[in-house]
């Protein structure tokens, strides 16, 4: 061997010794491991829900869940998402919908894009009475949100003794417990009431207590369309209070509002029934959409005794002219105690026998078909749409200043009283597209009355609190992989009662149970909606995340 091959012989020499201990073994072992989270998402600013104020974090998902919160390195992540300058919130909790036809339309886009991730129907006294088949839906038709629902006593009631005014027999009001006792056994979160609806409006304060106590043994909760909203909303609050206490329920107390004139300002009397309800231990809470208008059936402005028995059995009642006169003379009573002049207000959302009257007051409508606009005109036209079908109106009859007086209140939640919106269809309020945007666009962003992270609370957890959804409604290690990144400075509503069909605009990103079902301004079609279900006195979802 030459001097000159001496050192390559030598480094071939060290190299196999190196080889033979494992060297090179060991070297390979520290490569950059395989990722241990589906996504992170990075550089965003987390608002967790509870109101805390805003920090800095990296939010990984696995699983479904929120695995880590903290600094997390890109590499460990599948995908990534960069939340550069937007924010990171729990998905929103809509606990005031009406989505019975969700089914038809899974996507439920309109809320989606206002970055709501799970909704809770059965309200204002109208569900499905099979709770069992109505969530188990979702296994042969998958949503892209979750889905919770009450029982409903309107329901119930109907299906019992039917639209009739009068009290059930102890028989009937037996069955009727029955049939709540089963929808909470299959998962309803709570008894709801219609009270101005029928037949909720023929139900007496004990037959409603007779229910709740049924949804209390399993821990729900009463959510009520209270009895009066208007000239009489105090004591409609007082028996919803007292139906609370009786059957020893928290009470939700559903859009709440002041929706006669003559009362704007007095929210402070409003809200403090609730407050001193709260000091005496029990738990109420309000929801509320950031809107000065209503939007419920035309069916409302007519006389209780007329709707007895449904439709066909009014419209019997209106052909006779003694009656038909009563109804208009106590048309205009309860027109002038309310404070309004005339049904100007009162503007059609949807008319299926004439979809030209969308969007048109009933002043108008009846200045267009009879020629006069005078009240006698406006109440024969109302008459004549309820003997036609009735039709879907919008009520403008809120004071701003008293929807920012309850927005305030620590115990409001944020809900749309919206369904799942065909996009063009119908002249809807614009709440089921705007609703929690406008609140963070018009009402933080703009008014400042509210902080960022107090409106997000109003969305997130106090709903989970107030409805035990346990793992919901927090930004926490653990909990389930709903989130919503949108950005503070152009978040808001575009929607209005003119336009109403026009989607929200500064939300980026959607995650439900952590898969993304709306990504950079498109709906991605993933379906990872599961059913909320009431299990063992609190809610869990079921099944677990895809």
């Amino acid at each position: 061997m030459n001097k000159r091959s001496q050192p390559r012989f030598l480094i071939l020499a060290v190299l196999t010794l190196l080889a033979g201990r494992g060297f090179f073994s060991l070297m390979s072992a520290q490569q950059p491991p395989p990722p241990i989270y589906d996504l992170v998402i990075i550089n965003g600013r987390v608002v967790d829900g509870a109101g805390n104020p805003w920090f800095r974090a990296d939010v990984a998902i696995k699983d479904g869940r929120i695995a880590r919160i903290g600094q997390i390195a890109p590499g460990l992540a599948t995908k990534v998402v960069d939340a550069r300058g937007q924010i990171i919130a729990p998905g929103f909790i809509d606990v005031h919908t009406h989505v019975e036809s969700i089914y038809k339309q899974p996507d439920a886009e309109n809320f989606v894009r206002m970055g709501v991730t799970s909704l809770v129907t059965g309200n204002c006294g109208s569900s499905a009475t099979d709770v069992k088949e109505f969530l188990g839906r979702i296994k042969e038709q998958p949503l892209a949100v979750n889905l919770a629902t009450l029982v409903a006593h309107g329901s119930v009631r109907s299906k019992v003794i039917g639209l009739g005014d009068r009290a059930p027999t102890p028989e009937e009001l037996q069955k009727m417990e029955a049939l709540v006792e089963q929808g909470m056994k299959d998962g309803a979160v709570g008894l709801s009431t219609g009270l101005i609806y029928v037949p909720g409006i023929y139900a007496k304060t004990d037959e409603i207590v007779a229910l709740a106590r049924v949804a209390a043994r399993y821990n729900g909760l009463y959510a009520t369309h209270m009895r009066n909203e208007g000239t009489e909303v105090v004591a409609a609050i007082s028996e919803s209070i007292q139906i609370g206490e009786q059957a020893r329920l928290p009470v939700e107390i559903s859009h709440f509002k002041i929706s006669a004139r003559k009362l704007w300002g007095k929210s402070d009397v409003t809200l403090g029934l609730v407050r001193e309800a709260r000091k005496r231990g029990l738990a109420v809470t309000v929801d509320q959409y950031a809107y000065t208008a209503s939007s419920t059936s035309l069916d409302i402005r007519l006389p209780d005794w007329v709707l007895d028995g449904g439709r066909e059995e009014g419209k019997k009642r209106l052909a006779d002219k003694g009656s038909r006169e009563r109804a208009i003379r106590e048309m205009k009573e309860g027109l002038k105690r309310s404070g309004f002049k005339d049904y100007d207000y009162a503007v059609v959302a949807s008319y299926a026998p004439n979809p030209s009257f969308n969007g048109k007051s009933i002043k108008t409508i009846a200045k267009e078909v009879r020629g006069k606009s005078d009240l006698n005109s406006q109440i024969e036209q109302i008459l004549e749409m309820y003997a036609a079908g009735g039709a879907g109106m919008v009520y403008h009859g809120m004071s701003e200043d008293d929807v920012k007086e309850i927005m305030r209140e620590p115990f409001t939640m944020i809900a749309s009283d919206s369904g799942v919106r065909r996009f063009g269809e119908g002249m809807p309020h614009p709440r089921g597209y705007g609703n929690n945007a406008r609140v963070l666009g018009h009402y933080v962003r703009e008014l400042r009355l509210l902080s960022l992270e107090d409106a997000v609370r109003k969305m997130t957890s106090l709903p989970a609190q107030t409805f035990n959804l346990r793992d919901r409604g927090l930004l926490r290690e653990g909990f389930a992989a709903d989130l919503v990144i949108f950005d503070e400075e152009s978040v808001g509503d575009r929607a209005s009662f003119e336009q109403p069909h026009q989607y929200a605009t500064g939300i980026s990103f959607v995650f439900v149970n952590g898969e993304a079902v709306f990504a950079n301004g498109e709906m991605t079609k993933a379906r990872p909606g599961v059913a909320l279900r009431r299990q063992d006195g609190e809610v869990s979802i079921a099944p677990t995340p895809r």
